[in-house]
């Protein structure tokens, strides 16, 4: 019975942080107090538990100042490249919401800074790999993302594109990754189930792009893209290779287009 209701305040909670990205995502900021109140009113609830409630609560805290911020941007007279940039910067705004909630909890931020040990064997459903092996399977498939650029045939468009290419991919991919892989996954693995903290990592890093305008069919696919990271980060305990695969995919998909 205790087991069941644990279960069901988790997942309550999970539900109250998804609908929070999504609200905030779409401005509907008067809508978006309700997952805040219902956050709020579980923290004060229990005991147990607490630390993921405040991560959850904080990271929409983040997030709200991320939109606000974004919003002031957007009415600066600036090139829509340099906007695109200033974005990408504010994800600080949701990691300094993150490191808040970190303090007043008086846990330890884990980011899986270590060094992967390339002597490792990493295991599969029936079989073990090494973990070299294991990182250029992960590599070529994240490199996939470049195949339609052999038909593009804008080679001076493709340069122009390169430098901005090389700064969104930078910020996105680490802060994203420190935000998600480093402070979220490993808090909520720490706290509860490594299951829960892959699953509201994965799914909460898809609806986080609608904050940028990506359809929800899309950023719900994106999911899939949380999914792969998070278990990198897992077989590797590190976050370097998770960030690695994740910017050959930002440039892949600036070089092709798809972020402007």
């Amino acid at each position: 019975m205790i087991r069941s209701r644990q279960t069901l305040f988790l997942i309550s909670s999970a539900a109250l942080f998804f609908a929070g990205i999504i609200l905030l995502s779409y401005k509907t900021y008067d809508w978006a107090l309700l997952p805040l109140l219902g956050l709020f009113i579980l923290f004060h609830s229990t005991k147990k538990n607490r630390s993921v409630i405040s991560l959850f609560l904080f990271f929409l805290l983040g997030l709200l100042l991320f939109q606000f911020a974004n919003g002031w941007i957007g009415e600066w007279d600036v090139s829509k490249e340099t906007k695109i940039l200033l974005n990408r910067s504010s994800l600080l705004l949701i990691l300094m919401g993150l490191v808040v909630s970190h303090l007043l909890s008086k846990e330890k931020i884990v980011l899986f800074t270590q060094f992967p040990n390339w002597k490792k064997r990493v295991s599969m459903p029936s079989h073990t790999i090494s973990l070299p092996l294991f990182l250029l399977i992960g590599l070529v498939g994240s490199s996939t993302i470049f195949i339609p650029l052999i038909w593009f045939s804008g080679i001076s468009e493709l340069k122009s594109l390169f430098l901005f290419a090389i700064g969104f991919t930078i910020l996105n991919a680490t802060l994203e990754e420190l935000i998600w892989r480093g402070v979220m996954l490993s808090s909520l693995k720490r706290n509860v189930s490594v299951l829960y903290a892959i699953t509201v990592t994965s799914l909460g890093f898809g609806l986080l792009h609608l904050s940028i305008g990506i359809p929800l069919h899309l950023s719900l696919l994106f999911s899939f893209g949380g999914l792969f990271y998070s278990i990198v980060v897992l077989k590797t305990d590190s976050i370097y290779p998770s960030i690695v695969f994740h910017m050959v995919m930002n440039m892949g998909m600036v070089m092709n287009g798809w972020i402007n």
